[in-house]
């Protein structure tokens, strides 16, 4: 532990698993006090020394009810981590009115729900950094079968530079990291379903997976926290509005 985050407090959502719960671990062994949250909060139980709670991000009502405890409870927030995500798979055509409203409303609306209940407050405190997961597949690169997915996390980085733009001069930084194909439950999942879908086997569906990244190999969720921890840093002091991606040379 370096303490690169001493004293700062980290809000950060879907803290169960994969990516957002690797950035947890890794801000709490930098040094910060963490508030993590999860739609299941069974999966926070072992995250220790963070403050758990259980939160639906699909829930405006929920997320302006944890806010107001968590900044009269805990204290206003220095970093924001907005992790929460899901991925549809498949084109236009495999694509309904339902699956599109459920990306858009877990991908993007989840974070204007949380900037909305926290910003003021970090305003007021002198400002803050708040790091919103996109992704490769987005306006930096379209990728096969990504339809929904690809335009939710599109509008992420736009939702991210907006949002630099407004509050450049208030003390808040706003960054996205665009991952790229990184091992998690989530990837497990898909490869679970486009297995079954295919009928190839599993191993030979997450070597597709795996040849897509030039780098050879998949991501690991640690990898994506190295980045986390970089933004939610002074040492990113000079940096906002961009997108980071740790992407295994997708985008070189």
């Amino acid at each position: 532990m370096s303490g690169r985050l001493q004293g700062k407090l980290a809000f950060v959502t879907a803290a169960g698993q994969g990516i957002g719960r690797a950035i947890a671990e890794a801000f709490l062994n930098e040094g910060a006090k963490v508030v993590a949250t999860d739609l299941d909060d069974s999966k926070l139980k072992d995250l220790k020394g963070a403050t758990t709670f259980s939160l639906d991000v699909t829930k405006t009502d929920a997320v302006n009810a944890l806010a107001e405890k968590v900044l009269k409870d805990v204290g206003t927030p220095n970093i924001i981590g907005n992790f929460a995500g899901w991925v549809h798979q498949g084109t236009l055509l495999d694509c309904s009115e339902a699956d599109w409203d459920r990306s858009f409303d877990i991908n993007v609306k989840s974070m204007h729900r949380v900037l909305r209940a926290f910003v003021p407050a970090m305003l007021k405190n002198g400002g803050g950094s708040i790091i919103n997961i996109s992704s490769v597949a987005s306006s930096v690169r379209g990728l096969p079968a990504r339809y929904a997915y690809g335009a939710t996390k599109a509008a992420v980085i736009g939702l991210t530079k907006a949002m630099a733009s407004d509050y450049i001069r208030q003390g808040i930084r706003v960054n996205a990291i665009c991952p790229g194909t990184i091992q998690s439950p989530s990837l497990n999942e898909r490869i679970e379903a486009n297995a079954k879908k295919s009928g190839k086997s599993l191993d030979a569906v997450r070597e597709d997976f795996i040849a897509r990244q030039p780098i050879g190999r998949l991501g690991t969720a640690e990898e994506i926290a190295a980045g986390a921890v970089y933004l939610a840093s002074d040492d990113s002091r000079y940096f906002t509005g961009q997108t980071l991606q740790i992407d295994g040379g997708m985008t070189m």
